[in-house]
């Protein structure tokens, strides 16, 4: 039985483990990755104490911090359910295995939402990937398509100008909707074109990935684009399936929160991406994170599921 179990380790749920472990409480992080959407970050220039600092390297820096202190870490667990039962509440994972907390809370930010189309499926790890800065040097001198006109798709394309061959950026709308200096960045690569108007319908391939086809919508014509890779960066939904109703969640399925953490369920907190809070950024996620182990602390203390232990709030 711990004292809480945190579901999720990307900014939020490490930072609440930090929290939680100073507090002394016997503290389970349940997640399938270790960093969540800050591991996928080409570059990071916003980040309280780093004048630029790569996503990965963050997030090395986030292990090696949580590291220091007594933190049950399960990784590469995903969550098929949760549930409560007599004076505890349970989490399952896929794998058949079953964890007990005093409390929960839950960080399990946000996936990539999915294109929907014909061999994004069957092509997955194929060719098909969510992930520019996981696997863009899988794709060396290799032609490839970036699905999506926002700042992570641009920010995908700028990745691999310099390992692909050539760049096909194709976005739906006839504009992109990035911010002006990714565009302007993305634009001085000549191995970049982008393919405005263009609605992805199917990914095509043998073994792997060869193809893609798209509709031009303001024309109509259907065309064919030999690619081997296929990245899709079009947005992120949050992680809530494994949820159910087993809390409230708003209509884009985030889990509802209010300023202090709570869920509609006594005792489950939540934070970062996952919640209704407005700014989806890592230094946001981070002190969410604290505030919440902060207030799951004090639930502990105040309905007696545990002893005080530890002498400082902070």
């Amino acid at each position: 039985m711990y004292d809480i179990i945190i579901i999720g380790a990307g900014p939020a749920g490490l930072a609440a483990a930090v929290y939680c472990a100073r507090k002394m409480l016997k503290t389970l992080v349940v997640s399938k990755d270790v960093g969540g959407q800050a591991a996928w970050s080409s570059d990071v220039e916003n980040y309280l104490g780093y004048e630029f600092i790569t996503g990965v390297e963050l997030v090395q820096k986030f292990r090696e911090h949580v590291e220091n202190f007594d933190i049950h870490l399960e990784e590469g667990v995903t969550i098929s359910r949760v549930g409560t039962g007599k004076n505890r509440f349970f989490v399952r994972g896929d794998d058949g295995r079953e964890f007990e907390g005093h409390a929960l809370l839950i960080a399990s930010g946000k996936e990539p939402r999915r294109l929907g189309v014909p061999g994004e499926g069957e092509f997955l790890r194929k060719g098909v990937t969510y992930c520019a800065t996981c696997d863009a040097p899988l794709f060396g001198k290799k032609d490839v398509a970036v699905i999506g006109g926002g700042n992570s798709a641009i920010d995908a394309a700028i990745q691999l100008a310099n390992i692909a061959r050539q760049v096909y950026v194709l976005v739906l709308k006839g504009a992109l909707d990035c911010d002006a200096v990714m565009e302007q960045e993305a634009s001085k690569f000549p191995s970049v074109h982008f393919i405005m108007n263009a609605q992805t319908a199917a990914i095509k391939g043998d073994v792997f990935v060869n193809s893609l086809a798209y509709k031009d919508t303001s024309t109509g014509e259907e065309h064919d684009l030999p690619v081997e890779g296929v990245f899709i960066e079009v947005g992120q939904i949050p992680a809530t399936g494994f949820l159910g109703d087993f809390v409230k969640k708003n209509v884009w399925d985030e889990v509802v929160i209010d300023a202090n953490n709570h869920t509609s369920v006594e005792g489950v907190f939540a934070a970062g991406d996952v919640t209704s809070v407005s700014e989806k950024q890592i230094i946001v996620a981070a002190g969410e994170g604290a505030k919440a182990a902060l207030i799951a602390y004090t639930w502990l203390l105040t309905n007696q599921k545990i002893q005080p232990k530890a002498v400082s709030r902070y």
